[in-house]
């Protein structure tokens, strides 16, 4: 072909130089999507296993370098406060769950609490029950009140949609809302067994802390919401668009829980 060696191989040098460049190039493209749709929560750990299911083969060290390259930097958590009211005269459950988060199936054992939000217009109240197989939300209420209301709302969307038959133990701390006769009557009607952490201590529901943790570092830390329908649109969106489809979790082999249960789930 009249072509030189030296010149064949300089172009040969130029075509992999060209692929790599756009290789790498694509790598910080999916790298900054990742980071922007964990609405900048993800750090390396989670980017490393993100990028991994996009066909990169990046280690977490690897992964940080990339981001410290592209000014990439992940939100950090805060301590929250406890908010729900333990001194009440209603009766308390044993704490039956005894920190046993690992579960081998849906609708076994679901953990449940409540949070809040400031908003120009006031506080907003968030209620959440979380299925501890697959740590996906499966019920939530949001209301400017922390009555039970809103504790009832967010039960009876989490038996709305997972329809339990049976063998299901609620957990939650010892609230006034949690242990009132009205919200132990509706557990029990629906055929509910009931525990609680013991007093003061957070680390007996640990994971449904861990979630609102997440919800506030990765979500609503440093927004200014001026209506409590812009708050609650936000968190509405977090829950079932993010946390609930994408967010990946390391207990679940940084996998997300709907991604979990459908390939753990055989009906």
């Amino acid at each position: 072909m009249q072509v030189h060696r030296s010149g064949y191989y300089n172009y040969l040098k130029q075509m992999i130089s060209m692929a790599t460049n756009e290789k790498v190039n694509n790598l910080i493209i999916d790298l900054k999507t990742l980071h922007r749709q964990s609405d900048k929560s993800y750090g390396s750990r989670r980017i490393s296993e993100g990028l991994k299911a996009k066909g990169y083969n990046v280690g977490r060290y690897r992964a940080r370098s990339l981001m410290r390259e592209a000014n990439l930097v992940c939100k950090q958590r805060r301590r929250f406060r406890v908010t729900t009211q333990s001194n009440h005269a209603f009766p308390i459950v044993e704490n039956k769950l005894n920190r046993k988060f690992t579960v081998n199936r849906p609708n076994h054992v679901w953990v449940a609490d409540i949070t809040y939000l400031w908003t120009r217009e006031g506080w907003i109240y968030i209620s959440a029950v979380l299925d501890l197989f697959s740590r996906r939300v499966v019920g939530w209420s949001i209301a400017n009140h922390m009555r039970e209301g809103l504790i009832h709302d967010a039960l009876l969307l989490a038996i709305g949609r997972r329809t339990p038959k049976g063998n299901l133990m609620h957990h939650s701390d010892r609230g006034s809302q949690y242990a009132s006769n009205d919200y132990r009557s509706l557990l029990k009607d629906h055929g509910i067994d009931v525990s609680m952490s013991r007093k003061g201590n957070c680390w007996d529901n640990a994971v449904m802390e861990r979630f609102f943790g997440s919800l506030k570092s990765e979500r609503t830390n440093n927004k200014i919401y001026y209506t409590r329908e812009e708050a609650r649109a936000d968190v509405i969106n977090y829950i079932e668009m993010f946390y609930n489809c994408e967010r990946l979790h390391s207990t679940l082999g940084y996998r997300s829980p709907m991604q979990y249960e459908e390939e753990n789930c055989h009906s």
